[in-house]
């Protein structure tokens, strides 16, 4: 059998053209991997969890014995470490669980304050 000569550059070309196309595609045109995408959506999940239950932990802290002071304290801290007080205090803690669900401290600090 015999094959054509342009069919070499040919296949050069296809081989050439698809290493472009994959170079734009998943730098530019927003492909993912099964990971990118997997890390993507555990991220979303865990931001839509914390915002479904801020307001249980803002009502929660609100509800306190000691909110005004506490409210004091919240608003001296800076940003970063609100979160912590809120975690630490136990409002971020749903009821029935044993740890507070990841970002619910930090969407809580930012109910309570207003930001």
């Amino acid at each position: 059998m015999n094959i054509p000569v342009e069919t070499k550059p040919a296949l050069w070309g296809a081989v050439g053209g698809a290493i472009v196309l994959a170079i734009v595609g998943f730098k530019y045109a927003g492909w993912n991997t099964a990971a990118q995408t997997e890390t993507q959506i555990s991220q979303k999940s865990r931001t839509a969890v914390a915002s479904a239950l801020a307001p249980v932990c803002a009502d929660s802290f609100k509800r306190d014995a000691k909110f005004a002071g506490n409210l004091v304290e919240l608003k001296k801290l800076e940003t970063w470490s609100r979160g912590g007080f809120i975690e630490k205090g136990g409002w971020a803690t749903m009821p029935g669980a044993k740890s507070p669900e990841p970002e619910v401290d930090s969407a809580c600090a930012a109910l309570i304050i207003g930001v």
